[in-house]
């Protein structure tokens, strides 16, 4: 009687199953969800096939009962875990406006984690990189695992593989100008995903400011948020968030482009957080997920990337692979990355 009543709901669970992977399958971006969702399906259906067994094994109508309902929990708590990725609250610090592209490290508003950040900075992380690797191997929950050398990142369900991509890493290399030094790398070991964010705009940090200054053999200073001035007596001031020339004569002020560097006297000047002048839109692509301390998985504009260590410290990916990422992996799941 057990074993009729445990195939009768193995062939309805099928059915379900089957009924709503067809129904899902009308567009492409139903396509990408069903790999994830047939896992778990799939894996729920692993989980009846064992429960019915053991259910089965014992004989017992109330170990049956209790089964059904652990098994239904299960499956539940599934669902509304999926549902909740679409709620996930965000806050990005706001940033926007075009420029020549900088890259990748983009200031977020986010708290970091408590506990599991153990993130070591060297490159020459062989024993850490192995560490990271076995710990990845050894989880079963869903996660996200990245290998720099490989350039590829892979989401895994036990030991089940969802999503496979090619990423751009970082370039592994350090800059010295004007008396500062920047180490641009992917720190290998294990993160959280602290948050998401469409549309996401890049703040510069300094080094991009850096970056272009070397190439022009330009002069490297911050900006004030007061006057600062220049040799023909004129001035630079920031208002309403919007940096601007002001005439010595008249003191009439003109709002500087947004898209542009700001450079007088042979100096390139670095906009202050929270100006307009500091704000660059479409750098990140379509979708970002923050990882803490500056690093994200994004998209980006430059296709070619992709395969690449040209990065300065972020992981890129193909818009289709972090719109994947965005609407399958949860705030809070484990990155490995070795």
């Amino acid at each position: 009687m057990v074993l009729r009543r445990a195939a009768v709901l193995a062939c309805a669970l099928l059915l379900v199953a089957q009924v709503a992977e067809s129904q899902s399958r009308r567009s492409r971006g139903a396509r990408l969800r069903n790999a994830y969702r047939d896992s778990v399906a799939a894996e729920s259906l692993r989980a009846v096939r064992d429960s019915i067994v053991r259910a089965a094994e014992r004989s017992s109508k109330s170990a049956w009962d209790d089964t059904l309902r652990a098994v239904r929990a299960q499956i539940m708590s599934r669902a509304r875990s999926r549902q909740s990725t679409d709620s996930d609250s965000t806050r990005f610090t706001q940033v926007a406006r075009n420029r020549r592209p900088g890259d990748l490290t983009a200031t977020a508003e986010f708290t970091e984690p408590a506990a599991e950040s153990s993130v070591t900075p060297l490159r020459s992380r062989s024993a850490a990189s192995q560490r990271t690797r076995a710990l990845a191997a050894k989880d079963r929950d869903l996660r996200i695992v990245i290998s720099i050398d490989d350039r590829e990142l892979w989401v895994v369900l036990r030991t089940d593989t969802l999503l496979t991509a090619s990423v751009a890493v970082s370039m592994d290399e350090s800059m010295t100008y004007a008396g500062r030094t920047w180490r641009f790398e992917t720190p290998s070991g294990l993160r959280r995903v602290l948050g998401k964010k469409g549309d996401p705009v890049w703040i510069p940090p300094d080094w991009h400011y850096a970056e272009v200054a070397q190439r022009h053999s330009l002069k490297l200073a911050p900006l004030k948020a007061g006057r600062t001035p220049l040799s023909d007596g004129n001035w630079l001031e920031v208002r309403d968030s919007v940096i601007g020339l002001v005439d010595k004569y008249d003191k009439e002020y003109e709002a500087l482009p947004l898209d542009e560097e700001i450079v007088f006297d042979g100096t390139l000047f670095i906009p202050p957080m929270g100006t307009l002048n500091r704000r660059i839109e479409g750098e990140l692509g379509l979708h970002a997920l923050d990882l803490g301390s500056g690093y994200l998985l994004h998209g980006t504009p430059y296709k070619a990337s992709i395969g690449t260590a040209v990065t300065h410290g972020c992981i890129r990916l193909h818009d289709e692979d972090i719109e994947w990422l965005y609407d399958m992996i949860p705030v809070g799941a484990k990155v490995y990355i070795y």
